[in-house]
């Protein structure tokens, strides 16, 4: 069991420096060393990075990335309200190939899930949050058709690093994205269809799911929506349908360092 008050300070001091980094100012005795990004979120169901696994509550979603030429750092925090389900990977990211068609990006980070489970002492049962473990990374391959419209595929295996829960996990996507529709002077969307084929510890699934993004070239906010359909599945507590809706605060700086 941990303890939810030091995870919150965690999360708020954490999401506080970022902020104050991202608010670094331009020097004319500066020169650009990493571009600092990512968005903030609420979300009226919160959805794992494999789509057809769900909080099943609102969630706060924090994207984060620190880029400097081909390596990242990419935190995720996905977290309900109170802090006692969710998730936090911490990626660590390598761009092998980056041409103007195609791109090969390497993964790989720790997560950490939080789950509620039933413990039973003298009799009593209580339900607590247990932090699980694991290790996992990532392949990804993109190739660029027009500035707009790409495909690409997505292979995630994660390993678990304590004896129970899910122990292998290996995901396959295959999608493309429609970027910058115009739908006025202004407002664009994005439209992000996939398939993917899950397994986990010996149950399959096999999915669609689509995202659609609504932005504004002069607002920092957009509206996106997430619909996660099965064609076939055995896994267990698999929803045949999930969608969810999410405003989110988008932002892109550039921090700078002394010559």
């Amino acid at each position: 069991m941990i303890r939810f008050s030091t995870l919150k300070i965690t999360c708020l001091l954490i999401f506080s420096t970022l902020v104050s980094l991202a608010q670094t100012q331009d020097s004319t005795n500066t020169q650009a060393a990493t571009t600092f990004s990512g968005s903030v979120g609420l979300t009226n169901n919160g959805f794992s990075i494999i789509p057809t696994f769900s909080l099943n509550n609102p969630a706060v979603i924090m994207n984060f990335s620190w880029r400097k030429k081909r390596l990242s750092f990419d935190p995720d925090i996905r977290l309900v309200p109170d802090a006692s389900k969710g998730g936090l990977l911490f990626w660590l990211r390598y761009r092998i190939i980056e041409k103007q068609k195609f791109s090969l990006r390497l993964g790989t980070h720790p997560a950490f899930t939080l789950i509620h489970r039933n413990v039973t002492e003298n009799g009593k049962t209580t339900e607590i949050t247990e932090m699980l473990r694991f290790l996992a990374f990532e392949i990804v391959p993109n190739y660029q058709i027009t500035p707009n419209w790409g495909i690409g595929a997505t292979y995630l295996q994660g390993n678990g690093l304590q004896n129970h829960g899910p122990q292998l996990t290996r995901v396959l996507f295959l999608n493309t994205n429609i970027a910058n529709i115009k739908l006025s002077e202004n407002f664009r969307f994005q439209l992000i269809p996939s398939v993917f084929f899950l397994y986990t510890d010996g149950y399959r699934g096999n999915y669609f799911s689509a995202t659609g993004i609504l932005s504004n070239k002069k607002w920092p906010f957009a509206l996106q929506s997430t619909i996660n359909q099965t064609f076939k599945s055995d896994v267990p507590n698999n929803q045949n349908f999930m969608w969810n809706v999410m405003v989110s605060y988008n932002f892109s700086k550039k921090i700078m360092r002394i010559k």
